[in-house]
């Protein structure tokens, strides 16, 4: 009898593309399977429950501050009762930086990394030479580059908080480790201040532009030559996926600190505890996930692979200008977010906060004082919102 999954990917070339291109080939594999996929918008990817998508999806592509949630309301396969001991170590032994830990939450592994990203800098090589400039080294040389107006970056709520962590991390504190506040006050009150003055001298557009949008802006126009720090994204450094392919490299040096430490993203393959069908769904990950296919099928349909040996592997790196070879230390120093069962509240209002004091200033205090409340509540594990 055939067998048919359903999963559900975000709407960009790197989300939907690849998983589109494993399933046809597992398909092909394994007559009488089919797997049809479904996207969403990459701020639904960020917002809707996974506990909503596992109602009517058997292959889910998540973020991993999910983990918490899956772990505690079981609605994943805990696919480390599924897969050998033996692959599992192969993953864990090629994660890319700590994406593949950031599935596991108290040894429960709700999804694989098919999937590596971090904020990372990016260029126009032509616009560089064009307006005789060169790629900052310091955080300094980035104040200065930005005093041109030739640079940019996200700015919509989400990215501005990851940039808060980034920072944070970076300048030695790690976010969250506290149970009653997110860093010090020094602290937190030295990043505002650094985001600010960074975004002063930016388009006001870039408020309303995640990752996506800052790259089809890098790539699609002559405005912007230099991005410091965004997810990065390998599509944008492929011949023919836009008009200006862009360069990717590591980011800046911040004083006695070395390089910036930029905030773990990337997407892990899970599967519905609800699918009816799960010894095939999990077959599939494991297709999909597994090095051969990261490194061949995956990468070559514009996807951004989570298996270490396609960061390193020649081809890859050709079809992307060596993105993969070029970023990699970035995506491996990264800070990994926290991941516990009532985290997203504060994900999801925090950025709010750092995005208005980057727009308009204000009492660092107070925004400080608003995310440790709303930290605070999240410790007690407010229930994800479902509207």
């Amino acid at each position: 009898m055939p067998v048919k999954l359903k999963g559900i990917t975000w709407n960009h070339s790197r989300g939907f593309v690849p998983v589109a291109a494993t399933s046809q080939r597992f398909a092909e594999l394994n007559p009488g399977v089919e797997i049809v996929w479904e996207k969403r918008s990459l701020q639904q990817f960020a917002d809707m429950p996974i506990q909503t998508l596992a109602e009517s999806y058997d292959l889910l592509i998540i973020d991993h501050p999910w983990a918490g949630v899956a772990a505690e309301h079981n609605v994943l396969l805990p696919l480390e009762r599924y897969l050998s001991e033996e692959f599992l170590a192969d993953q864990a032994a090629n994660s890319v930086g700590k994406s593949h830990e950031s599935y596991n939450f108290s040894g429960f592994q709700s999804a694989l990394a098919v999937d590596a990203a971090a904020p990372v800098a990016s260029y126009r090589e032509d616009l560089l030479q064009a307006y005789g400039l060169e790629p900052p080294q310091t955080w300094e040389d980035l104040l200065a580059f930005a005093k041109t107006g030739r640079m940019a970056f996200p700015g919509i709520a989400i990215d501005s908080l990851m940039n808060f962590y980034m920072l944070c991390s970076t300048q030695g504190e790690d976010p969250c480790v506290s149970d009653e506040y997110i860093v010090s006050s020094d602290m937190g009150l030295q990043v505002l201040d650094q985001l600010r003055e960074l975004a002063a001298y930016c388009t006001k557009e870039m408020f309303d532009w995640n990752p996506i949008k800052l790259y089809e802006a890098m790539s699609g126009g002559d405005d912007i030559a230099y991005c410091p720090f965004a997810y990065g994204y390998s599509n944008y450094a492929r011949a023919g996926y836009s008009n200006h392919p862009l360069r990717f490299c590591d980011m800046v040096t911040i004083g006695r600190h070395g390089k910036l430490k930029s905030t773990l993203g990337g997407t892990g393959i899970a599967v519905s505890s609800r699918c009816a069908h799960p010894d095939i769904a999990v077959r599939y990950v494991e297709f999909t996930a597994s090095p051969q296919c990261q490194r061949t099928i995956y990468v070559e349909n514009g996807g951004q692979p989570g298996h270490r040996t396609a960061w390193m592997d020649e081809e890859a790196n050709r079809r992307c200008g060596n993105y993969f070879v070029a970023t990699l230390p970035a995506l491996d120093r990264s800070y990994l977010r926290p991941r516990y069962n009532g985290y997203l509240h504060f994900q999801d209002h925090a950025g709010d906060l750092v995005r208005r004091f980057m727009m308009q200033g204000g009492s660092g205090k107070v925004v400080l004082d608003g995310m440790n409340k709303l930290y605070r509540e999240s410790k007690r594990e407010v229930p994800h919102e479902t509207a």
